[in-house]
């Protein structure tokens, strides 16, 4: 398993992010709204990031990282489809700016503690 799979903040993030998706769809435990609609926008990117930094390492060696440009463009792309297009398509699909930041905050988090070599 790459390093990056193992870091105790990736693992974390993605079993909060597994933990609020079942909760989401078959448990149903009332949780705090703050935590329902932006938790997960911040932990999309670094769980999205790190598998991507583990693919990639694994292909281009365990001394490489993810260029920083790669995270502005993954950061962007997310935005950009669940924000301002899928919500002209999908009924279910609501744009919220906040959500927004909180893939810029999840993208530097990311950027900061867990695109590192391996």
């Amino acid at each position: 398993m790459p390093a990056v799979l193992r870091q105790p903040l990736f693992l974390t993030a993605a079993l909060l992010y597994a933990g609020l998706q079942v909760n989401k769809r078959w448990l149903h435990c009332p949780l705090p709204s703050w935590l329902t609609s932006y938790l997960s926008d911040v932990l999309c990117l670094p769980v999205m990031l790190s598998l991507a930094l583990a693919a990639h390492q694994l292909v281009y060696g365990r001394h490489q990282m993810l260029p920083g440009r790669w995270v502005l463009a993954a950061w962007a792309s997310v935005a950009l489809w669940f924000e301002a297009l899928l919500p002209r398509w999908s009924a279910q699909a609501v744009a919220d700016p906040w959500d927004v930041l909180a893939y810029a905050a999840g993208a530097l988090a990311f950027h900061r503690w867990l695109n590192k070599p391996a």
